[in-house]
């Protein structure tokens, strides 16, 4: 088995959340950039969020709207998406379960995972920044980038990492960069 260093390493940056937040949303995606992340995901609220940002990301972007976003109810628009990189399929969700606001043709995350269709699930809504392993899925909330929340979080964002079978998470502070979680673990392929 190869070691992580000399794997394919795949670099993803995670936020959500924003809120129209959009000198904290520039500083992240700086901070992604410069960790060398190869695509970004905004797990939503709010989607135009992106748009301020039109083409500063300086990677490939993949978004999907928060549940009471206007965007949340446009058919052409997916709510949820599946991905799979290195062999690894990820759920991209702005809320980790079923949501009132959902269309009928929604994906629905807790079947999805019942049924073992994905390893990962990234998600935001909470506004809490966490990485946990349940039931052999891994599930990453990147928190979010007001610069004040409620919950008493600060701005953050999450670094997803795939080489192989591994896959490393970790969810830091937008002002200082500070690592609040790390986490690293081994995924079973489809």
């Amino acid at each position: 088995m190869k070691s992580w260093t000399e794997e394919k390493i795949t670099k993803i940056g995670v936020v959500s959340d924003s809120h129209g937040h959009l000198e904290n949303l520039r500083r992240a995606i700086k901070a992604m950039r410069e960790a060398g992340v190869d695509l970004i995901v905004h797990l939503g609220d709010d989607y135009d969020d992106v748009k301020a940002l039109s083409g500063q990301e300086g990677a490939g972007i993949i978004q999907v709207p928060g549940v009471f976003s206007t965007y949340y109810q446009e058919v052409g628009i997916p709510n949820r998406i599946i991905e799979e990189w290195e062999g690894v399929r990820v759920l991209l969700t702005h809320t980790p379960e079923a949501h009132k606001n959902d269309l009928p043709t929604d994906l629905k995350p807790e079947e999805i995972v019942t049924k073992g269709e994905v390893r990962i699930v990234l998600s935001g809504h909470s506004h809490i920044p966490e990485v946990k392993e349940r039931g052999g899925v891994i599930w990453v909330n990147p928190g979010h980038l007001k610069d004040d929340d409620k919950k008493g979080y600060p701005p953050t964002y999450a670094i997803l990492e795939i080489a192989g079978t591994e896959v490393r998470a970790n969810i830091l502070t937008v002002f200082a960069g500070q690592e609040l979680f790390a986490y690293h673990s081994v995924v079973r392929k489809e």
